[in-house]
């Protein structure tokens, strides 16, 4: 598969612009997930990398060879993209395998070419081959636009949010199975998505596109546990910000002195924590140190309790600042009762933003 390098890459609509100078690498086999909220340009960008649309301005190169640029468009066809849309958009009146060779050569057409091999790859049995789509559920039919995608081998593979219109417990079993199939062959892909737990479990690298512009590109865990903005910590799960005065590689704030993940100015600033980062003791437990080396806890009472079975959200208000309300993250076996007094102790280290 190809690299993908795209430079100054812009895109308006009635004067309207979309997409602000994007610059971003995808190297080859990798799966970078294009992350952003409904109206960052993400489909648009989809979309222009694909051919659909024209770029204003910018380049896009495809294994060192440019696709878009001034006075240069591409069309989509010779671009060697395969592409898989929201909805999958098989014909309902081909069989499954007429699907898969649909875009192939007549005489591939014809000799059904690599259909067992790629329904094999996306974890469909051969028996699915002589199905019609519609016989298929969600799942298996967005396996099927992958195999459909994938059959003239293409040099990326683009999926503009294929996973967003099945029920939760199959989109987990049909992304897992999505990403294993562009492993084994071996793809760069850019998946579009707006959900957070998509893009941090599935891509090697995560892009994210905040009102047309490209903010931050890191590997998942870098890009949850030091996002670039407060406004980017709280679109990225969910995030505690307190106030605090930093100096010295830590933060002094109401949770305590906290180690800081990276340098900051010394000065005031707004901490975040994460809700999983917050430990809840028991009001009378024997004083632990955290993993981040303060060893003060601090009363607190349970204010509400969201209950979700493997975990659970709960409020908390401190007694030494009754104006704060904070959230913590816990096993679901563990969660308290409202009303609980306990002590909340913070593990690990946090990100500061300087507060203007």
């Amino acid at each position: 598969m190809s690299n993908l390098n795209i430079s100054g890459l812009k895109k308006s609509f009635s004067g309207a612009a979309v997409l602000h100078g994007i610059d971003l690498t995808v190297k080859s086999g990798t799966l970078l997930a294009l992350l952003g909220p409904s109206g960052s340009g993400k489909t648009t960008l989809l979309r222009v990398l694909c051919g659909f649309e024209q770029a204003d301005e910018g380049t896009v190169e495809i294994d060192g060879r440019r696709v878009a640029g001034p006075g240069l468009h591409t069309p989509s066809e010779a671009r060697r993209i395969g592409y898989v849309p929201q909805e999958g958009a098989l014909f309902p009146h081909l069989s499954v395998a007429d699907n898969i060779v649909f875009g192939l050569p007549r005489t591939q057409r014809r000799a059904r070419h690599r259909v067992a091999e790629l329904l094999e790859l996306v974890g469909l049995p051969a028996t699915c081959a002589e199905r019609a789509p519609q016989q298929l559920s969600g799942g298996q039919q967005q396996r099927v636009a992958l195999a459909r995608a994938l059959a003239p081998s293409p040099t990326l593979v683009m999926l503009d949010e294929p996973f967003s219109s099945l029920d939760a417990a199959l989109r987990i079993e049909t992304r897992q199975a999505v990403a294993d199939a562009l492993a084994a062959a071996g793809a760069t892909a850019v998946l579009v998505t707006h959900d957070q737990s998509e893009a941090l479990s599935l891509g090697h690298e995560v892009a994210v596109l905040w009102r047309g512009k490209l903010i931050q590109t890191a590997t998942p865990e870098a890009l949850y546990r030091r996002p670039v903005s407060r406004e980017l910590a709280s679109f990225i799960g969910e995030a505690v910000l307190l106030p605090g005065m930093a100096a010295r590689g830590a933060v002094d704030c109401r949770l305590g002195l906290l180690k800081l993940s990276a340098p900051a100015n010394d000065g005031p600033v707004d901490v975040m924590v994460r809700p999983e980062q917050i430990r809840i003791l028991p009001a009378g437990a024997a004083a632990e140190t955290p993993a981040n080396g303060d060893a003060s806890c601090h009363a607190a009472t349970v204010c509400d309790v969201a209950f979700f079975g493997q975990d659970a959200s709960i409020g908390l208000v401190l007694h030494t600042a009754p104006d704060l309300a904070i959230r913590a993250r816990v096993p679901g076996y563990l969660s308290p009762q409202v009303g609980d007094k306990v002590r909340v102790a913070v593990d690990g280290e946090v990100t500061a933003y300087p507060r203007s």
